[in-house]
């Protein structure tokens, strides 16, 4: 474990309108906190973030709706970790809580992998920016996600690391956790797997379902995700968790490593290309929103997650979404039921 010295924003420098139109969670309190230098640092740091030819305040009204994005989402974390991870700043970073943090040394671009938002392309990103591939577009899913050269942060010295958590721009994109979590089930179990259907599926099968055929105890295959939740809500799960629906407060330790982008899967394309500008990334390169797994299924919409959690009855429903409570407060997604409390 290691100590890293926070850096220390100094005052306010610019701050973006008040009377800006905003919607959603950009629609901060009245009293906003300030545009720090490291905000401002981020978001004024190439001078073209709109393509040529764009309206002259174009590009004024999408730095001020995007500042004041970051500005709120950061406020939040910020109360949100002070209240329940007191305290949590004193202590030393360990290399597993940098373990899913990627590392792309020409950018100075650290990127927490959340599966299920946007990772995949993500993943494509930073080869193109690293130098390992000229497009994103030609880079298969397995490519990028087991050839893709990219080294984690947890591979570094202890200097190394300390230096990359001080002075590299810390990336977070995070998605609606029950959108996610059905996003994962439906990749891993409801197509064939070599690894999740036996690794994860026999022992699933096994423990909650009664008189299972010798077909699924052999092959793992056809959980259904009332199974998967009952296996997901275990205090003593057959098998471990997995990063694909493990929280993003757990799996990115958003209170410790202090990121400074907080992009949401909701509005991927338009946040991943803005912030692609501000750190200086070639002007050809934009994120991909290609789906290159099960092309064929339609993407796990909020429709979609709520046919599966129908599956479930008011106390399961309930359990799932304490599961990924922090989740929820840290990032501002509304419950998605009205009987939750």
């Amino acid at each position: 474990k290691f100590m890293v010295a926070p850096r220390q924003p100094p005052s306010l420098q610019w701050l973006p309108h008040p009377s800006t139109s905003t919607s959603g969670d950009q629609q901060a309190e009245s009293s906003r906190p300030p545009v720090t230098k490291r905000h401002r640092k981020l978001l004024l740091k190439s001078s073209s973030v709109i393509p040529s030819g764009a309206p002259p305040g174009e590009e004024g009204r999408q730095l001020q709706g995007m500042a004041h994005t970051q500005v709120s989402r950061h406020h939040l974390l910020r109360e949100v970790c002070t209240k329940y991870q007191p305290g949590v700043t004193e202590h030393p970073v360990s290399r597993r809580q940098v373990s899913r943090v990627y590392v792309e040394d020409r950018s100075g671009l650290l990127y927490c992998e959340v599966p299920k938002a946007g990772c995949s392309n993500w993943k494509r990103v930073l080869m193109v920016l690293g130098g390992s591939a000229t497009s994103t577009h030609g880079i298969a899913h397995d490519d990028a996600h087991y050839a893709n050269q990219l080294r984690r942060l947890d591979a570094y010295s202890q200097a190394g690391v300390a230096e990359r958590l001080r002075s590299y721009t810390k990336v977070l994109f995070v998605r609606e956790p029950f959108e996610r979590l059905v996003s994962a089930f439906r990749d891993k179990f409801e197509s064939p797997n070599s690894y999740y259907h036996p690794v994860f599926g026999r022992p699933i099968i096994s423990r909650y379902r009664a008189n299972a055929s010798l077909s699924a105890l052999r092959t793992g295959a056809g959980v259904t995700f009332r199974e998967f939740v009952q296996y997901l809500l275990d205090v003593r799960r057959p098998v471990g968790m997995d990063i694909h629906w493990t929280p993003v407060s757990q799996l990115c330790s958003p209170c410790l490593l202090h990121y400074d982008f907080i992009g949401k899967f909701e509005s991927l394309k338009e946040e991943a290309d803005f912030l692609l500008r501000r750190i200086g990334a070639p002007s050809n390169l934009t994120f991909p929103d290609f789906k290159d797994r099960n092309p064929k299924a339609e993407r796990t919409s909020s429709t979609i997650t709520q046919r599966y959690f129908e599956q479930l009855n008011a106390t399961e429903r309930q359990r799932a979404y304490d599961f990924y409570y922090m989740d929820y407060l840290m990032f501002k997604y509304p419950k998605p039921y009205k009987d939750l409390y």
